[in-house]
């Protein structure tokens, strides 16, 4: 009879405090870490936009080649990425005497509480914003 008692007082399995202690762990864990990868997941995609800009660029200077002109350029692309959802628009602007442009990349969507904004690039290479976005 001792024994049968000593049997039902062992204990199996896990208690309710134990299980809820360790879902405050995690539930604390992912609070960190979550904001950490919508970050990376941002750059991510601000990587990919910079690359695209910089294709464009490349296309601009062969249209020049061709034309001796910025003016009347059709962009082969306007999102980014080009397939799949679009997280920033893409868009030029010929300067009035046809020898210069800008191209920018404007975030929307999921992209669009990126801390650097609208990104944009001309002729010359220069880059907005100039801090660490680029």
């Amino acid at each position: 009879m001792a024994s049968l008692l000593k049997l039902h007082l062992i204990q199996k399995g896990f208690t309710l405090i134990e299980l809820m202690i360790t879902v405050a762990i995690i539930a604390i864990i992912a609070a960190i870490a979550y904001p950490s990868y919508l970050e990376q997941v941002r750059e991510t995609r601000r990587s990919n936009a910079q690359a695209d800009l910089l294709e464009l660029v490349s296309f601009m200077e062969r249209y020049y080649g061709e034309n001796f002109t910025y003016a009347g350029a059709n962009l082969p692309f306007i999102n980014s990425p080009k397939q799949g959802n679009s997280f920033y628009n893409l868009s030029f602007t010929a300067a009035p005497s046809a020898t210069a442009y800008t191209i920018q990349a404007a975030p929307t969507g999921g992209q669009a509480a990126d801390r650097c904004g609208t990104m944009t690039i001309n002729h010359n290479n220069q880059r907005t914003p100039a801090n660490d976005c680029w």
